[in-house]
């Protein structure tokens, strides 16, 4: 009886011990997601009238099985998804217009509903560009989520050359 006794306890340790790893590999499970949960598709490269606001349309895809939440989502803790470019680039944001999120409710709680981006989603950015050539890295922050978990939250590049004439 002893014997199983110590048996249990240390492999109630050794489980312990190890659900942090096994809760990574869950998370960031190389086989279920290869790259980021959102990837940036394009413009590559816009011109526009210098020193005017112009509407740029950037476009998005969320990776198959997940959803990031919305510009504006329902719960005060949710991570917003927002565009940024930063100073200095040659290029401002006026204005990021971000669309309208979409309703989607977990299997756990299907009475709270999210406002939610999956598949492919669009941000218009009204800049205003200086006079000549300018690589804008802009930038995209969200938090990506499946039907079980969420990943951390995560920055990705949005890398487009704008052209002021």
């Amino acid at each position: 009886m002893r014997r199983w006794l110590a048996s249990i306890q240390m492999a109630a340790i050794v489980a312990f011990a190890l659900s942090p790893i096994f809760a990574h590999a869950q998370v960031d499970d190389p086989v279920r997601l290869k790259g980021s949960a959102v990837e940036y598709l394009f413009p590559e490269q816009v011109t526009v009238p210098a020193g005017k606001v112009s509407e740029v349309t950037l476009h998005f895809r969320v990776a198959e099985g997940y959803h990031i939440n919305s510009h504006t989502p329902r719960e005060e803790f949710l991570i917003p998804t927002t565009f940024s470019i930063p100073e200095g680039a040659g290029v401002r944001l006026d204005k990021a217009v971000y669309p309208a999120g979409t309703d989607f409710t977990l299997p756990l709680d299907p009475t709270n509903k999210l406002s939610v981006y999956n598949n492919e989603f669009t941000i218009q950015a009204r800049i205003v560009a200086d006079s000549g050539s300018h690589l804008v890295e802009g930038k995209l922050h969200f938090q990506a989520c499946d039907k079980s978990v969420c990943l951390p939250p995560k920055t990705i590049p949005v890398a487009f050359n704008v052209t002021g004439k």
